[in-house]
């Protein structure tokens, strides 16, 4: 089941199991805090997004108070999407050998509890979001649609890439909203692009539950690109980039931007290179280093802006 940044495997004696006392474990587990990746993935976004915004302003970086507040939100929503996929998807995990020890099938939180402990954990969010323009809470909330409906597009399409991409790229709306109070072209560029390279990562994810997901009727991108992912992540990859300058180019960054671009394309291209979808290993350490490919695309944006306001 294809979930991206939302997955868990087995306790691999990660902070988690070796920290965290024991009554809180299942449910640390249930909101992958154990699985930084994803936190990331989803922060991403929110961080390019107030790094353009900063370009724009003319401001030497990202207000460093939306940066904390990003990373708290991410955090705290992404728990709550994984536990609304958990309870979504309880049944399926159940069949299925490798997700049978998630924290719901496997008895170790109730159906009861884990719906709790996604209403703490979406009170969290929102507690965040309130800290923001009125504007931004509303973009904020909007985006609830996206992460209410992503669990159950695996079941009914072969793109719910797409829709995780949706939900996974909304921080590209928050960064610009957060400093303008409104959405313009660069966020919206930005925004497209993100989704483009969701679908990306997303799609190599996937290719480690290929055999199962066809087993139980699962649909993803992976298995409908097969053979074809390599030409199909380059597109996806390329589009990406291609947006991504574009928006850039809306907000007016510059030479230090579009090295740091340049950066993040090479990462893709060397993923796209090195992808072997039947080596379900290779597949996750691709997936992973999709946050090194986004830290150095927000490094070069932090830097341009930097550079714009020094000179």
């Amino acid at each position: 089941m294809s979930e991206g940044a939302g997955r868990i495997l087995d306790a691999t004696g990660n902070w988690v199991d070796s920290l965290a006392p024991g009554w809180a474990r299942p449910y640390l587990r249930l909101a992958r805090l154990d699985r930084p990746i994803g936190w990331w993935l989803l922060l991403l976004p929110c961080w390019w997004s107030a790094g353009l915004a900063a370009i724009a302003a003319g401001n030497f970086g990202p207000d460093p108070w939306h940066i904390a507040l990003f990373l708290a939100g991410a955090i705290a929503m992404r728990g709550a999407g994984c536990t609304w996929n958990d309870l979504v998807d309880r049944d399926l995990d159940a069949g299925v050998e490798r997700t049978r020890s998630r924290p719901i099938p496997s008895g170790q939180v109730s159906v009861a509890g884990a719906g709790a402990f996604l209403c703490l954990q979406g009170m969290v969010g929102l507690l965040v979001l309130l800290q923001f323009n009125r504007f931004t809470i509303l973009v904020g909330v909007a985006s609830l649609a996206t992460i209410v409906i992503y669990p159950f597009m695996k079941r009914i399409t072969y793109w719910p890439q797409i829709f995780l991409g949706l939900a996974f790229s909304w921080g590209a709306l928050m960064g610009w909203a957060a400093l303008f109070g409104r959405l313009d072209a660069p966020a919206l560029l930005l925004y497209a692009g993100s989704i483009a390279w969701v679908i990306g990562y997303d799609t190599i994810y996937a290719h480690q539950d290929r055999d199962d997901d066809t087993l139980i009727g699962i649909k993803s991108t992976a298995i409908l690109f097969g053979r074809a992912t390599r030409p199909a992540l380059g597109f996806f990859f390329l589009t990406a980039v291609a947006l991504i300058a574009l928006a850039g180019y809306a907000a007016g960054a510059g030479l230090v931007f579009a090295i740091g671009l340049a950066a993040f394309a090479l990462h893709l291209a060397w993923q796209v290179r090195g992808i072997d979808i039947a080596d379900a290993q290779k597949c996750l350490a691709l997936f992973r280093a999709n946050r090194d490919a986004g830290l150095i695309l927000f490094a070069g944006i932090v830097g341009d802006a930097a550079l714009r306001r020094l000179l």
